[in-house]
């Protein structure tokens, strides 16, 4: 991989990663509720989820969603139905530290796993492995791609949860964060819009 593909990688995984989505407003909304260092497994877990789609795709999964197309609409579909469940989770949120039903960040797994519904995040990858990764000296490529986009992918997250546990304090009214996670909901489901509309497969 040369050096040019190397930081067009980085600018594209910066401007997938720092912009909003699904995976941002929930690491937002986890931040001002549960603080950063209780939201780190659940940012890891968004990362490791998006390198293990890129290794999948990569190794052939790509192929198959193009001779299946059904089966990445299903994908997008099902991820749409998800994240309208967490957003109604998220606008029954009640306390900082803790949701009704589910007093708790989400976990490194639960994370990681959510990125096989995430529209984005199957398009970021889906990208990654078809333009960056080089056909010549496929491993070392594929090794140096994930690298790059597990950095700038996890330097974008951390901004988000830190910019979440800045708004911890002023969150500590009742009423006030109330009225910031039922628009956290209404963000995660407006979210949807553009990744439906756009979530297709590169050639």
């Amino acid at each position: 991989m040369t050096l040019s593909l190397l930081l067009g990688l980085a600018l594209f995984g910066f401007v997938c990663s720092i912009t909003p989505g699904p995976n941002n407003t929930m690491l937002l909304a986890s931040g001002a509720n549960f603080g950063f260092w209780r939201t780190v497994p659940h940012g890891l877990g968004v990362t490791a989820g998006l390198v293990a789609q890129v290794i999948a795709l990569g190794l052939g999964l790509g192929a198959l969603f193009r001779t299946y197309p059904l089966a990445y609409e299903a994908l997008r579909w099902l991820g749409a139905a998800y994240l309208l469940w967490l957003a109604f989770k998220l606008a029954r949120a009640r306390g900082l530290g803790g949701v009704e039903g589910a007093a708790r960040p989400m976990t490194f797994w639960e994370a990681a796993a959510f990125q096989a519904v995430n529209p984005k995040a199957w398009v970021i990858a889906l990208t990654v492995a078809t333009t960056y990764v080089s056909r010549d000296h496929f491993l070392l490529s594929l090794i140096l791609g994930i690298v790059v986009l597990a950095l700038v992918n996890g330097s974008c997250i951390a901004v988000w949860t830190a910019f979440g546990m800045g708004v911890r304090r002023f969150l500590d009214q009742p009423g006030r964060l109330r009225a910031f996670n039922v628009s956290m909901a209404v963000l995660l489901v407006l979210s949807l819009y553009p990744l439906l509309q756009t979530a297709e497969l590169p050639k």
